[in-house]
């Protein structure tokens, strides 16, 4: 039953992915104000990531067109998922692919790649999702003598009390996931 609401493109669920899937089930069970929303959303993967200090993050993978219906749960979701993961933050991350630069389109449609594709726009948009659904105010590159790379990402405000504390989850997550160094600050 809780296979329904993970839908992989190859292969079974590992044991966290089976976890994540029966928990939403649960909660589309349990939950009155989940459960219509709950409904026809499904995951593609789930990843547990190691954030220093002992802690842990649950990553879950959403498809790509289910982006709104997931945004628009996220908090209230976020929340009852990691009371039932304790001690673990979740992260929801949409589910995107990258293009490479010598990608060819087929032979019915002609063009180049889409913009949204690349290698950039794709760690771009994770970036989004991590902070959900606090807003980037800005963002900076610093270039350090040795030729490493630190982003800045300035945060909104307004959000610093509730997210605060996750700000080393997301640094870490992000750090997984793309491989760049990440430090967040408040503006």
């Amino acid at each position: 039953m809780s296979l329904l609401k993970i839908r992989k493109s190859s292969g079974e669920p590992d044991e966290l992915e089976a976890s994540v899937a029966q928990e939403l089930l649960n909660l589309e069970m349990t939950s009155t104000e989940l459960k219509g929303a709950l409904r026809d959303l499904y995951i593609t993967a789930a990843k547990e990531v190691d954030c220093g200090g002992g802690r842990k993050a649950i990553i879950i993978y959403v498809p790509y067109k289910l982006l709104k219906a997931f945004n628009k749960i996220q908090q209230r979701l976020v929340r009852e998922l990691e009371k039932k993961f304790s001690g673990k933050h979740v992260i929801i991350v949409k589910q995107r692919t990258i293009l490479g630069k010598s990608y060819t389109r087929s032979n019915k449609t002609t063009g180049p790649r889409p913009r949204s594709r690349t290698l950039t726009a794709v760690q771009d948009a994770i970036l989004e999702d991590i902070v959900y659904p606090t807003e980037i105010v800005g963002k900076r590159t610093r270039c350090k003598v040795d030729g490493r790379r630190i982003v800045k990402v300035y945060l909104d405000s307004k959000d610093q009390a509730n997210v605060e504390g996750r700000t080393d989850t997301y640094a870490a997550v992000y750090n997984k996931l793309t491989n760049k160094q990440v430090s967040f600050y408040f503006s």
